[in-house]
């Protein structure tokens, strides 16, 4: 089945994104997107979940993805849906998209969920399932395991065990159980797969008593270091408030593992509440304050080193578990019958990201603000900055591995993403900056500006930009060679 006719195509046009969101310099462009086939790695993943319990079609929105720019697909293989008869696979729908994302040069991130109801005690087969405990159930598990590795080995590389284990007031996945389902799922990728990538955890809040037992087991069976990375899913209404919580699960990680990254492996925002829609529905979201939140994510994660997954390319039609009604969280708007009806502003506000934010840039790890602004650090990779404010602001910054030219992501992380686009304008400093041609980029619309000539000056290595308009959504300090216009 191909995209359907009803789908709104992907705009194109230069103003494609129309907000209130106004500044007096001179608009010079657009963020000009780029496609998953120019990007050669990027911090990103999208998410493509819960095909395997038929509450979203990948036929319908499998066109809008490349346009986006990632390439790494997270998705759940559905033991419960392949294996519908007991001792029977049914492979023909997953084979499907399998083929299908590989041939367009995506790569999926394939999680082994749910579990199984022909088998007892065969764990559920939806969000907050209990994991398969009987012999009958474990020993079923482990041949679907094995046979899925060994039939898409060619094509994923990236696998995940399972989908929150501790999800909501789930008491049945002791940290001991859970941990024993991960080793034998792990070593069975590994038998079959030695190059295989695989994550672990995939943690639906970030409880430390709970990771920190579950890292112990693993040490302690000698198999942690099996793993490429740990996975969580902390969501929070306002996007920046919970990286102390990510700094004490990196501590707990480190007891064990120091050399294991952490990985964002699912987060979101709705562009609508409502009870029943899954996280952070009590909150009077719009499509405004979902790219907001969706950006601030994105970038927050890219500040602090973590790759991130977001939650997800399309509005999830849930009809049974714990949400129960349409997810909000997609970024292609849709319906109770699945459709991809058109990119919402998220959708485009992430391709201007990833247009810019892609492995050709490395994180300025030695950025530090300061109130002095005549420090001249000895060190030339340390780079310092002062802002006209004691407000908290977000402040990230980046240089070309090539040409050392820089960008500097900005916004305002006090509070929940708000429906209003009213700016501040803000002075800013930077000890050893480089830039040549400095432009000013709000991510929301994606529109360039040129920062005039009695806006910004530079004395030696030291840039100052006055009147910067700063909001609750990243904006952009950027050398105009790493921005593609259109």
């Amino acid at each position: 089945m191909g995209e359907p006719a009803t789908a709104q195509p992907i705009d194109t046009r230069p103003d494609r994104v129309k907000t209130d969101f106004a500044v007096t310099m001179p608009r010079i462009g657009t963020v000009k997107p780029r496609s998953t086939s120019e990007i050669t790695g990027s911090n990103w993943l999208i998410g493509c979940e819960t095909m395997d319990r038929d509450f979203t079609d990948y036929d319908q929105y499998k066109a809008y993805i490349a346009p986006l720019g990632i390439k790494r697909l997270r998705m759940q293989a559905g033991w419960d849906k392949t294996e519908n008869v007991k001792g029977q696979y049914d492979w023909a729908w997953l084979d499907h998209i399998i083929d299908d994302a590989h041939r367009r040069g995506f790569q999926p991130w394939l999680q082994t969920s749910y579990g199984n109801h022909n088998y007892p005690n065969g764990g559920g087969a939806n969000l907050g399932a209990g994991v398969p405990t009987s012999p009958e159930a474990l020993a079923a598990w482990d041949r679907w395991v094995e046979a899925m590795v060994k039939r898409y080995k060619n094509k994923v590389v990236d696998w995940e065990i399972w989908n929150e284990p501790n999800f909501g007031d789930n008491q049945e996945n002791t940290p001991d159980k859970f941990a024993a389902l991960t080793i034998r799922t792990v070593d069975i990728i590994k038998r079959i797969q030695p190059e295989a990538r695989v994550s672990g955890l995939a943690m639906g809040h970030i409880d430390l008593d709970y990771a920190d037992r579950f890292f112990k087991i693993l040490a302690d069976r000698k198999k942690i270091l099996l793993f490429d990375n740990f996975t969580y899913h902390d969501y929070v209404y306002n996007p920046d408030s919970h990286y102390g919580k990510v700094m004490k699960l990196r501590a707990v990680l480190d007891k064990y593992a120091p050399g294991i990254p952490l990985r964002q492996g699912e987060n979101g925002c709705p562009s609508g509440g409502g009870s029943g829609r899954g996280a952070l529905w009590d909150y009077d979201w719009s499509e405004l304050t979902q790219a907001k939140w969706d950006l601030r994510r994105m970038l927050g994660d890219l500040g602090h080193d973590i790759e991130t997954s977001i939650f997800g390319l399309i509005e999830m039609a849930y009809t049974s578990g714990p949400i129960n009604r349409l997810n909000y969280k997609g970024i292609i708007k849709s319906d109770s019958t699945k459709r991809a009806i058109r990119p919402k502003m998220a959708y485009y506000a992430i391709q201007h990201v990833t247009s810019i934010f892609d492995n050709s840039l490395e994180r300025l790890k030695k950025l530090k603000p300061s109130y002095n602004n005549a420090y001249l650090p000895a060190d030339q990779s340390e780079v310092v900055y002062s802002r006209s404010t004691d407000r908290s602001l977000a402040v990230y910054g980046y240089r070309h591995k090539n040409t050392g030219k820089q960008v500097y992501t900005i916004w305002s992380d006090e509070y929940i993403p708000t429906d209003s686009n009213k700016t501040r304008n803000l002075t800013f400093t930077f000890i050893n900056g480089h830039f040549d041609q400095p432009v000013y980029v709000d991510l929301i619309s994606g529109g360039v500006y040129e920062i005039p000539a009695g806006q910004w000056k530079k004395t030696g290595s030291t840039y100052t930009f006055t009147n910067m308009p700063v909001y609750d959504a990243p904006i952009l300090i950027a050398d105009k060679s790493l921005v593609k216009l259109q």
